[in-house]
């Protein structure tokens, strides 16, 4: 059954080491509020995936400030100088995939595939350290999905048993995150009661969200 809390009572159950994706593009569809909970709450040697680092001053761009990520697997990382400067200077583990890839390894993770073939990054150095294989005379890279611990991400309504709906371009990476973590917690501008929301409008059922956390307690 789906638990509402604080965003500080979801953030806390973050432990050191752990994998984080967050969903949003840009911060937007992004939880900030979860993410300055997490930022306060100072959990260190994360794990995290996330489609881009934000800007220094808002949205992931926090954690990568704070120092709070060990590893990063993105797909941009130009809005947010302190990124690279911590990659460069070997501070930051950053694995930099293509977009489509990224995204397609949350939903291989959230359908429980063991992987998919793809072309892109071949010849490139995206396809370092992965496996090449060859059908019908093309080359393809074997891609593993993503599962992480935890999901971030951010809804514009939810009902109390967990089904959530997305806001226009808002609902970005939101339902691959859900789908493939183990713990979902979504921030939501609003909670309804069940039965409240048109069917044809929710886009992650409730199975897929563990947390919802209203914006008000963020």
């Amino acid at each position: 059954m789906v638990q509402i809390m604080s965003a500080a009572a979801a953030v806390a159950l973050v432990q050191e080491g752990d994998s984080v994706a967050i969903a949003g593009f840009l911060t937007v569809g992004t939880p900030l509020g979860l993410v300055d909970a997490l930022v306060a709450r100072g959990t260190t040697n994360l794990d995290l995936i996330v489609n881009d680092t934000g800007y220094p001053d808002r949205g992931v761009g926090k954690l990568i400030v704070n120092r709070q990520a060990r590893s990063l697997i993105a797909s941009h990382i130009g809005t947010n100088p302190e990124t690279g400067r911590q990659m460069v200077a070997g501070e930051l583990k950053v694995e930099l995939n293509p977009q489509g890839t990224l995204v397609e390894r949350l939903r291989a993770g959230g359908t429980g595939l063991g992987g998919f073939l793809t072309p892109v990054g071949v010849g490139t150095l995206v396809e370092e350290g992965k496996q090449k294989l060859s059908l019908d005379g093309r080359e393809y890279l074997l891609e593993r999905p993503l599962t992480p611990k935890f999901g971030f991400v951010k809804a514009f309504r939810a009902d109390k048993k967990g089904n959530l709906v997305y806001r226009k371009a808002a609902r970005n990476f939101n339902p691959a995150v859900a789908a493939a973590s183990e713990i979902t917690i979504a921030e939501v501008d609003e909670v309804v009661e069940s039965g409240m929301l048109d069917p044809e409008s929710i886009i992650t059922p409730w199975v897929f969200v563990q947390i919802l956390v209203p914006r008000r307690q963020c």
